[in-house]
């Protein structure tokens, strides 16, 4: 081991593990406090999952698709004294994205109240007062799950009791699916307000029905494009931290966490370089960081086996391709699209608990260039298709290396029902799989969104933002607090600013010296 007694980081400096959405938001936060900032990433892009590849012509967003509360973004250009909307274009979509079941039935999620009581109206009559009520319950658990909770520290047993009664009240103990059944009768109803874990890696019949808070989040503040895709907000985040006197650095993976005497002192890199730093902050899997990061100390809480105990999120299957000369066909398939499979829930069992690649699916597909041309070459079309898969940590994990392309064919024989042809127009594609997530990502079994968000993994259960297990160390991003997806890793660094004190000032710490 380097021996780091010599590390005497002056006490404005931070730096930042990964370059992901949460990463760089957090950087803005500390620039935005005094602190001289360096972000480190293994990555040739910033945005970690939200990052994209180019490929003739295509751009492939690679991960998050839809951005919802802009507020968040506003809140923290506003912190750095930046105006958002200067910065990043964001458009507003309306539909937000239609749902689509085998036996032909549609649903479109919209802004409007109104138009979705009569969608309901005209898949279940029965059913409307039940939605209206299940409307006005997901407002209250956004009140509370979101403005409340997933905006304030919850690294202290305190912080854990003062909920409790709320969490009784609203009845988180319930899974998001128990709570819809509860409301509506039809099955593709219940399938359409309790699917959206899925977008955060937790399964519906699982995680605490706080999460339906997604529908009010949706409805009210709408569902959004970044033109350029999240590879442009990223783009325009390190914009933001370049102009506070702030680093960022890619092909820079870090080794190890550098700790003296129980404190963070800096990192030091793959090929050998260390950088000293009064503030770290891990952008990375809580799993990584603390069996690779921290491998070589004692951990009270996050041990190996604490971790290997946890339920990690599904993988993911994402097949890019481009299409050449289909701009205008297949008019009825929009920005955003869902496709479900004959089984909901007994799929869902396969994914999470079983770990069993079954050969029928549900897909998300993702048509960009229907609302930002930039993402293909004039006339074609840039496409991602989603399969929710089992990670690689169940038992009999699948060999990707000998199933991709038999699951492709099957991917595309149910793209066929919707964008018949395509085959025939192919341009450049990519495929990744669980394994892609954990050599690119670094991600533990190839988990798609990190920690699943259980009731019991959820808050003060997850990996804490301010280290258990070290002073001056700080986790952000969709492993820790409050979870995954865009809102929840923009809101851990929101956290981590209450939790990380104003920079000393230049000229107090020559004084002291």
């Amino acid at each position: 081991m380097t021996n780091i007694e010599y590390l005497a980081p002056a006490p404005e400096t931070a730096l930042v593990i990964g370059a992901g959405l949460g990463g760089l938001a957090s950087a803005m936060r500390l620039g935005a406090k005094g602190y001289q900032v360096t972000v480190l990433d293994r990555l040739d892009r910033a945005g970690g999952r939200g990052s994209s590849i180019s490929d003739g012509g295509h751009r492939f967003d690679l991960g998050p698709t839809i951005v919802t509360v802009p507020q968040l973004f506003e809140e923290l250009w506003a912190a750095c004294g930046r105006d958002f909307h200067q910065d990043v274009d964001l458009k507003s979509l309306d539909s937000f994205y239609e749902i689509r079941w085998p036996d032909g039935t549609r649903f479109e999620a919209r802004g409007d109240t109104d138009a979705m009581v009569e969608q309901v109206r005209g898949i279940s009559p029965g059913d409307v007062d039940g939605y209206r009520t299940f409307l006005r319950e997901s407002e209250d658990r956004y009140a509370f799950g979101f403005e409340q909770l997933g905006r304030t520290p919850m690294h202290r047993l305190v912080d854990l009791i003062k909920v409790l009664p709320k969490f009784v009240k609203l009845r988180a103990d319930r899974s998001v699916y128990a709570h819809v059944k509860r409301r509506v009768r039809d099955p593709r109803l219940r399938m359409a307000l309790s699917f959206h874990p899925l977008f955060i890696g937790g399964d519906p019949t699982r995680v605490t029905s706080i999460y339906t808070l997604v529908n009010h989040l949706e409805k009210s503040f709408g569902v959004h494009y970044a033109m350029g895709g999240v590879q442009a907000m990223a783009d325009a985040m390190v914009k933001v931290i370049r102009s506070q006197g702030g680093m960022v650095r890619q092909g820079a993976e870090v080794d190890e966490i550098l700790i003296e005497g129980g404190r963070a002192k800096g990192v030091r890199l793959t090929g050998g370089e260390v950088l000293p730093a009064a503030v770290t902050v891990s952008n990375a899997d809580p799993g990584h960081t603390y069996a690779h990061l921290m491998r070589n100390h004692h951990k009270r809480r996050w041990t190996p086996a604490k971790l290997n105990s946890r339920r990690w999120s599904m993988g993911l299957f994402v097949w890019y391709f481009g299409t050449k000369g289909t701009a205008g066909q297949w008019s009825d398939v929009g920005h955003h699209t869902i496709l479900n499979g004959p089984r909901f829930q007994a799929l869902l069992k396969d994914v999470f608990r079983k770990g069993h690649l079954a050969d029928d699916m549900s897909l998300y597909l993702h048509r960009p260039s229907v609302t930002d041309p930039s993402v293909a070459p004039k006339g074609d079309d840039t496409f991602y298709a989603l399969s929710p898969v089992p990670h690689l940590g169940h038992a009999n994990a699948v060999d990707w290396q000998e199933r991709t392309q038999s699951y492709r064919a099957l991917v595309a024989a149910e793209l066929e029902k919707v964008i018949p042809g395509f085959q025939d127009r192919l341009g450049p594609e990519r495929i990744f799989t669980p394994e892609t997530f954990r050599d690119r990502y670094l991600s533990p079994h190839g988990s798609g969104f990190s920690i699943e968000p259980r009731i019991l993994q959820s808050a003060y259960f997850r990996p804490h933002n301010i280290s258990e297990e070290a002073e001056g160390l700080y986790l952000v991003g969709a492993g820790t607090h409050p979870g995954a997806g865009l809102p929840g890793v923009i809101s851990s660094a929101e956290v981590l600013g209450k939790l990380v004190p104003q920079a000393p000032s230049v000229p107090q710490r020559m004084a002291a010296e």
